[in-house]
């Protein structure tokens, strides 16, 4: 292969500086040489003399003093680091190779999943997709308890909220940190993605809602009304307007800068420690609606995300309140049964009605299971429709403080002030696995993706563990 002139005149300036920054007579004298032959290869740097230098030196000593940029500065020579950074990338390729590899097989099947679970490539073994320990990664940043955890629907990120009044976003798949939203004055309790994840909303006991351009990770607008600590917020999925009418749109400006036709909601509800529930316009930011029937604290919201229809709320009142999320917002029904305050609920983790098309939707039974979390230290399973408790699981020796319902609609995932995480199997009516100290302080938060191989934690240790799932 034949070297351009700027290869050569750069082969020739490493070679010496190599030869500079060794030690001894020769090299000393073979870089005199090759500076002779091609005086291009010595780059000069400027120098001062010393006081009582001669003004005039010999051709030796002009050379030695006449080092490239990197030598005088105690940089290594670039003839070593180029040589030494070919095994290096080597290294980096077969790394990256390797994880490509991995997360082939992690998401193998999930393009066409339908919420029952991933057919693994190559098998016909269908993966649950339920945690096991150990955690893929710790996420430390948090100077106080992790209150809440949410993922982006769309994204392998991970947000935390924190009583130390930060949002930080964080990388699923690489355990890497990749922001910190502040703006909050008081504990986050709450954060919620937009059914497309252009937007996010967060909830505070400042007595304020924010909500945040995702894309720019900016507040672009604060939402006040509420009297007391924000416990709960969730958006209510809607059909896309799809792409024309949005296009269409995108010259109308909203007051918060959400088009709800491209976000996919149109409204967000929120809970509160002054017994209201909030429908808030996402495009107005004014409260559109408030719902005064309770008589005490609503510490938890879930909203069906499989239509966006049916909303439950729960909290002090130790009893679950079902309403519908159009018309009036009526309540439709309300189950009892829990013996202390209610910390979470959870509908089946589903697509979106923006979604659905290409993530297909779940069963009628599934859609309308219900999950709950207690004090009573017993996780529940409703049927909305039938009002009915189909199973009361109480396995867990502390509070209850988050539930999720797997997408494939057979298990319930829990976790609690006994510092663990739990499986409960909803055919058999059992805890069929157990991650113990799946923190080393109590389990505040869980959430996992509808579709992705996506679970978080946060807790009390003020960490966020991503957990791989099996």
């Amino acid at each position: 292969m034949v070297l351009t002139d700027r290869q050569r005149a750069d082969l020739h300036a490493g070679i010496y500086e190599y030869l500079r920054s060794q030690n001894g007579k020769y090299f000393e004298e073979a870089a005199d040489a090759l500076a002779e032959a091609d005086e291009s290869c010595v780059r000069e740097t400027p120098s001062v003399p010393a006081p009582g230098d001669a003004s005039v030196m010999t051709t030796s000593t002009k050379f030695s003093r006449m080092t490239t940029a990197s030598s005088a500065l105690g940089a290594l020579p670039i003839l070593e680091r180029k040589w030494t950074a070919v095994p290096r990338l080597q290294r980096k390729v077969l790394e990256l190779e390797k994880a490509l590899a991995a997360n082939a097989k992690l998401y193998a099947g999930a393009r066409g999943n339908t919420g029952v679970g991933i057919v693994s490539a190559g098998t016909n073994i269908e993966r649950r997709m339920l945690p096991r320990q150990p955690q893929m990664h710790t996420l430390p940043g948090h100077a106080g308890t992790v209150t809440c955890v949410a993922i982006h629907p769309t994204f392998t990120l991970a947000v935390s909220g924190s009583e130390d009044g930060t949002i930080k976003v964080w990388d699923h798949e690489s355990g890497e940190y990749v922001k910190t939203l502040k703006g909050h004055t008081n504990t986050v309790r709450s954060v919620a993605f937009t059914p497309t994840g252009t937007h996010m909303a967060s909830a505070s006991s400042d007595l304020s809602i924010k909500l945040w351009d995702f894309s720019t990770y900016n507040c672009i607008r604060t939402l006040r009304g509420h009297d007391h600590t924000i416990s709960a917020i969730r958006f209510i999925p809607t059909a896309l307007t799809g792409l024309d009418d949005a296009e269409k749109k995108s010259g109308d400006k909203t007051a918060t800068g959400i088009d709800s036709g491209v976000a996919g909601t149109s409204f967000l509800v929120s809970a509160s420690r002054d017994k209201t529930i909030k429908f808030w316009d996402v495009e107005t930011g004014f409260v559109e609606h408030t719902i005064s029937d309770n008589s005490d604290w609503v510490r938890c919201l879930s909203v069906r995300d499989s239509d966006g229809q049916v909303m439950a709320a729960a909290g002090n009142e130790q009893i679950i309140s079902i309403y519908e999320t159009n018309g009036d917002r009526n309540k439709i029904a309300t189950l009892v049964g829990h013996e202390h305050v209610i910390e979470s609920l959870a509908f089946v983790s589903a697509p979106t009605p923006a979604e659905k098309k290409e993530k297909g939707v779940p069963s009628k039974i599934i859609n309308d299971y219900l999950a709950s979390g207690s004090r009573d230290r017993s996780v529940r399973l409703w049927n909305i429709s039938t009002q009915e408790c189909l199973n009361v699981f109480k396995y867990h020796e502390n509070w209850v403080r988050s539930v999720v319902i797997h997408p494939s609609g057979k298990y319930i995932i829990s976790a609690g002030d006994d510092r663990t995480i739990r499986v409960m199997d909803i055919k058999s009516n059992r805890c069929l696995r157990t991650l113990e100290d799946a923190h080393p302080h109590f389990v505040t938060s869980v959430a996992m993706h509808h579709t992705l191989p996506i679970m978080v934690s946060g807790g009390v240790d003020q960490n966020v563990n991503c957990w791989q799932l099996d």
